[in-house]
């Protein structure tokens, strides 16, 4: 959410990384059959370098609570909206993913970026990519596509910071935003799905 020219830059960037990834989709790479993790230890237990390797991939979670051929369940815990000047905004993602309006209230002209809290069970996540488009009185002004990664399983959730972003600025910047996110991997699987508006004011609201 920069200036304008930012935006347009951001725009055509996110159209064209779009049109890239419909390229790469018509080129489908053959892989094998899918495996739960316990058979991908399973796979090497006699090797106990590559065993460990593994095991720490997994970040300590008990495989025996792991149940195989599960779908990976992938839990955006929060959201946090790291600022300057302002004390760090931690925002709890609602039951249904629609949070009351506004969810939140930005300074005109901020440097900001966001931080995601991400807790994956059962199995690998691949190519879990975030997306976020926004509009204002009907109008896209910003559409944003961002690769987060492929995570394993484990007991403690990851951390992913988004790279810093700064909010337009000037009296038609003001005013009340909507947006929808999304989380989908490589799969088409949408693990979670945000309906919401928010501000952007002159101040920080008190």
């Amino acid at each position: 959410m920069g200036d304008d020219g930012d935006k347009t830059e951001k725009s055509a960037s996110a159209s064209s990384t779009q049109d890239d990834m419909s390229d790469e989709e018509e080129i489908r790479i053959q892989l094998g059959p899918k495996m739960s993790i316990r058979e991908h230890l399973e796979k090497d237990k006699d090797d106990e370098s590559l065993r460990r390797w593994k095991q720490q991939l997994l970040g300590g979670l008990d495989v025996a609570d792991v149940k195989d051929h599960e779908e990976p369940d992938v839990k955006i815990v929060d959201l946090t909206i790291v600022a300057e000047d302002r004390l760090d905004m931690v925002l709890e993602i609602p039951e249904g993913g629609n949070p009351k309006s506004p969810w939140f209230t930005l300074k005109e002209g901020c440097k900001y970026h966001l931080r995601f809290t991400i807790k994956v069970s059962n199995d690998i996540v691949c190519g879990l990519t975030y997306t976020n488009i926004v509009w204002k009185t009907g109008i896209k002004v910003e559409n944003w596509k961002e690769m987060i990664g492929t995570f394993s399983p484990q007991v403690e959730p990851y951390v992913h910071e988004m790279p810093e972003d700064t909010t337009p600025s000037g009296i038609f910047a003001r005013g009340s935003y909507h947006a929808k996110t999304k989380f989908v991997d490589d799969d088409n699987n949408c693990h979670l799905e945000l309906n919401y508006t928010f501000e952007i004011r002159k101040d920080w609201a008190s």
